[in-house]
């Protein structure tokens, strides 16, 4: 079953997003020092950050092209070569996936580990991925992150649909301690339409619509999309959080990509 946010989000808009984010990362990082520390993924240096990123986009175009499953890439393992170098290299990596996506077709199904899905499947997980590395860039070389509220939503969107596969628990084993009995943990981007998660006996779903949960974490787009990234915490000063603080935690603690 192709996930909601595929079905919905146009191509055009996928393909626009992964351009200006890679570019916007490619900025942040070129000529920086390799071992320049990342804080938000503390075991990684700048270098391996900017092959994992450039590696996985090359990675995904060689998906869409052969339609079956592949191993994943080891980010300690990409050469991304000298820093002068990254942009280029970067950007490179990126229009690989789309003319892959364009030569096949964005409705062409290929193998995932979630079963068949479509080719725009592979553009909207690394535009996801890449929106919340180019956060980690920022933080790394102290340049600017910003992101538009319709594009945060696709990679929180992203995010949810991958948890709510019921295959991906095989690839992400702590999936499987978010089934409850009914409890909603919901995120509210200020007065718009927001995402509330209901944790089941047989597994995850989740839809948008006014938000109304056990607990409920509020703030910007952006703020939420990161918050649901790990990469900031609820006693962060840009979301609020409400009821069942626990229940909040617990997700978190298990819903890493």
């Amino acid at each position: 079953m192709t996930p909601p946010d595929i079905a919905t989000t146009a191509t055009a808009r996928l393909v626009d997003g992964l351009r200006d984010r890679t570019a916007r990362v490619a900025r942040a990082v070129a000529g920086r020092a390799p071992d320049t520390p990342v804080p938000t993924c503390p075991a990684w240096p700048l270098r391996t950050l900017v092959g994992h990123l450039g590696q996985e986009h090359r990675w995904a175009a060689e998906l869409v092209r052969s339609g079956q499953q592949l191993p994943p890439p080891d980010p300690h393992r990409a050469d991304p070569g000298p820093p002068d170098e990254w942009a280029e290299w970067l950007q490179q990596g990126a229009e690989e996936l789309i003319r892959a996506v364009r030569r096949v077709g964005a409705e062409r199904e290929s193998d995932t580990f979630a079963g068949p899905l479509p080719a725009a499947f592979w553009l909207r997980r690394m535009l996801a991925d890449t929106c919340v590395h180019h956060y980690d860039a920022a933080c790394a070389t102290a340049t600017a992150f910003e992101i538009a509220d319709d594009l945060a939503a696709v990679v929180i969107g992203e995010n949810l649909d991958l948890l709510t596969m019921p295959a991906f628990a095989a690839v992400r084993p702590a999936v499987a301690e978010l089934r409850g009995r009914g409890e909603q943990i919901g995120f509210r981007p200020g007065s718009a339409e927001g995402w509330v998660v209901t944790r089941r006996p047989g597994g995850l779903r989740w839809e948008r619509g006014p938000v109304e949960a056990d607990v409920v974490a509020s703030g910007s787009a952006a703020d939420l999309m990161l918050l649901i990234a790990r990469r900031i915490t609820p006693q962060d000063g840009r979301v609020t959080v409400t009821g069942d603080r626990a229940l909040l935690d617990h997700w978190l603690a298990h819903s890493a990509l």
